[in-house]
């Protein structure tokens, strides 16, 4: 049988990418750290998505097994030895933590096989492969990184689906929202996967998703926040909440529409298909865990600065984005490790310089200004 190993034995590593490859024949070999989870795969040799719909549907995910990268650190070098396909989905932060062991079992790979193997890192991030790649190369001597050529491929990816926190904690199965977009980068012919999107060039693709699906959980999550909203579709029950991500994505959508030459009508009903989805009560999607780690969203490449700095750059109103980043530095929730050090670094050095250090923004830039100007008429 056809092998692909996965780095992230989560959620959304069960509930989305690793289920794509169960239904298109693989075994899928899920890595991690967390010992119950990998305990109960090998144990239990399958798992259920379940679809947040009316109908409950639900599909059986079956050959899978599972690694403790850990304890089992050879294993998962013959696991890499032997795959198709690498992937992650283990969170931007984390791929230097597993470059090195990856890096092993590439070497190992390269020595005896000529097969080829494509990996591909399914993170909220811009260009996440290649900065994957770039810690496995950090790891590698340069003939290994020379014998690489023709034998291991990596591919931008952008993946789109919405996976809440569970209450399965002695469960495997996963829910999910029905609607999902896996777009991969590639020029090459390569093995088909259920669900996988081939493009040539992928830019236009994950901005859309980052700068609309991201951008706009963002914004309800903060807002709902400020406003003690439990949770996504019970935020979005406030009409003035809606109007304000509207506002929001309409100023993403003027610089994706001028960047890359969408057509207005048709992002539109992006937009509105985007907000429809986090409407449905049946993810119960806390706010709380959309918001978490801010000190990432607010980084000058992820879904909320960027799209302000480009917007400003092009001459195009940005207002309701500082609005958004004003509210992300309010998110005080005790319980996220970020947001707890976001407002110390508030508290000891002020709004502006918390912008420059975290967000790359020059203490006197209109877009610092204007964020400054929400932050304290919303923190009244």
């Amino acid at each position: 049988m056809k092998q692909a190993v996965h780095f992230g034995a989560g959620n959304i590593g069960r509930g989305f990418i690793g289920a794509l490859f169960s239904q298109s024949g693989y075994h899928v070999t899920f890595v991690d750290i967390a010992e119950q989870i990998i305990n109960r795969l090998n144990e239990q040799k399958q798992y259920r998505v379940k679809l947040a719909t009316d109908q409950h549907e639900a599909m059986t995910i079956e050959n899978v097994s599972g690694l403790n990268n850990m304890t089992q650190e050879n294993e998962v070098v013959d696991a890499i030895r032997n795959a198709t396909y690498l992937t992650t989905a283990i969170g931007p932060n984390i791929l230097p933590r597993i470059a090195p062991l990856i890096a092993k079992g590439l070497a190992e790979r390269v020595k005896t096989s000529e097969e080829k193997l494509y990996v591909i890192a399914c993170e909220n991030q811009i260009s996440a492969t290649e900065l994957l790649k770039g810690y496995i190369l950090d790891n590698l001597d340069e003939g290994t990184k020379a014998n690489l050529a023709g034998k291991v491929y990596f591919f931008n990816s952008a993946v789109d689906r919405i996976v809440p926190i569970q209450n399965n904690q002695d469960s495997l199965d996963v829910l999910v929202e029905p609607y999902y977009e896996w777009v991969v980068e590639s020029r090459e012919s390569i093995p088909p996967i259920e669900g996988m999107k081939i493009v040539s060039d992928l830019a236009p693709f994950i901005e859309r998703k980052l700068f609309t699906v991201n951008t706009g959980h963002a914004v309800i999550a903060y807002l709902g926040y400020l406003e003690n909203k439990p949770t996504i579709d019970q935020t979005l029950a406030d009409e003035d909440i809606v109007k304000q991500v509207q506002a929001t994505l309409a100023e993403t959508g003027a610089y994706l529409i001028k960047q890359y030459g969408l057509d207005p009508d048709e992002h539109q009903q992006y937009i509105n298909k985007i907000i429809n989805r986090f409407k449905n009560p049946y993810l119960n999607d806390a706010v709380t865990r959309v918001g978490r780690s801010p000190l990432r969203k607010l980084g000058p490449n992820d879904r909320l600065v960027r799209p302000a700095t480009e917007a400003d750059k092009a001459g195009l109103p940005y207002t309701n984005l500082a609005k958004a980043m004003a509210a992300a530095l309010l998110f005080d929730y005790e319980k996220d490790e970020e947001a707890v050090k976001l407002q110390a670094m508030i508290k000891e050095n002020g709004v502006p310089f918390v912008l420059k250090e975290v967000s790359g923004l020059d203490e006197e830039s209109g877009i610092t200004q204007k964020v400054l100007s929400h932050y304290r008429a919303l923190k009244k």
